[in-house]
């Protein structure tokens, strides 16, 4: 119940700052804003920034200095989320629980959606900080940080794989590499810019992304298990949309009891990496528990 009120207070922390930066509806060009609020406040469990902060939390940090950077990650995932349900993609109908964006608003304007959201996170995230509570050299690595998870080297790059392997007889390594693409370089960016905001070691630093590394992982290989497993009103969208685009899965490997306990793995190698951290990184053991055992 503590850690369930702990997320819920993050949550809530990150749509607040998000309402106060995002523009308004009525805001022109109206039916862009429009199509911007329309995702990004669509129940989202704000996974990647939660992570941020648990992260930035757990080398001591307290201020509200995170919150640019987490709202940043969020952005960023739900720019994803839109492009990924277009048609030319995943064609996807339903999205946490409601239409997709391209089915409200058109293709068109689902892709400007999507292009906005990424170009705002940028914005975020070097908008100059008024109070100085974020070193400006630590500012540029998390931009860094941002861009490599989420680009050509990281989440895009994941996106192709991901595409080019539908239908195909890929083995276990290539699956695996897609998914430390296309899940693991964001959640991976979301841990390094808590700890790089928080004024991490470089040693601090490496076990903070040695966590992540495996979190990525036991993340995808869960979500690879609610797509077999989920109804629609758990996960929000259609369920078994792997198997009917022809797409490999950690359960097409090891069906969906060996995939559990792969992820579980996974999640107790991610705990280990923590081990000189002291209870301020017990949120973060607790998100990488909660990730195996979420139900969307």
């Amino acid at each position: 119940m503590e850690f369930t009120n702990y997320l819920e207070r993050k949550r809530q922390d990150v749509d607040r700052f998000l309402e106060s930066v995002m523009p308004k509806e009525a805001t022109a060009p109206e039916t862009l804003h429009k199509a911007m609020r329309y995702s990004l406040f669509a129940a989202g469990k704000r996974v990647r920034p939660i992570l941020a902060i648990a992260a930035y939390e757990a080398i001591g940090g307290s201020s509200p200095a995170i919150l640019p950077c987490a709202a940043a990650l969020e952005l960023i995932h739900t720019y994803s989320l839109v492009h990924d349900d277009l048609p030319a993609m995943d064609n996807d109908d339903y999205r946490r629980g409601k239409l997709t964006n391209h089915k409200v608003f058109g293709e068109a304007m689902a892709i400007l959606t999507g292009d906005a959201l990424l170009t705002m996170a940028f914005d975020l995230i070097s908008r100059p900080a008024d109070d100085k509570r974020l070193d400006p050299q630590a500012q540029i690595r998390v931009v860094q940080e941002l861009s490599l998870g989420s680009g050509h080297a990281g989440m895009v790059a994941g996106q192709v794989a991901d595409i080019e392997a539908e239908g195909k007889d890929i083995d276990l390594t290539t699956l695996e590499g897609v998914h430390r693409w296309k899940t693991g370089k964001l959640i991976r960016a979301s841990v390094r810019i808590g700890g790089i905001v928080g004024g991490a070691t470089d040693t601090q630093l490496e076990q903070l992304t040695g966590y992540a590394e495996e979190v990525g992982l036991a993340f995808q290989i869960a979500d690879d298990v609610l797509n077999v497993v989920g109804s629609r009103e758990e996960l929000g969208k259609n369920a078994n949309t792997d198997a009917s685009r022809g797409k490999k899965t950690y359960p097409t490997f090891f069906g969906v009891e060996g995939a559990r306990k792969l992820a579980e793995e996974r999640v107790t190698s991610a705990i280990r990496h923590l081990q000189d951290f002291d209870e301020k990184a017990e949120p973060l053991r607790n998100l990488a528990r909660y990730i195996t055992t979420r139900k969307n």
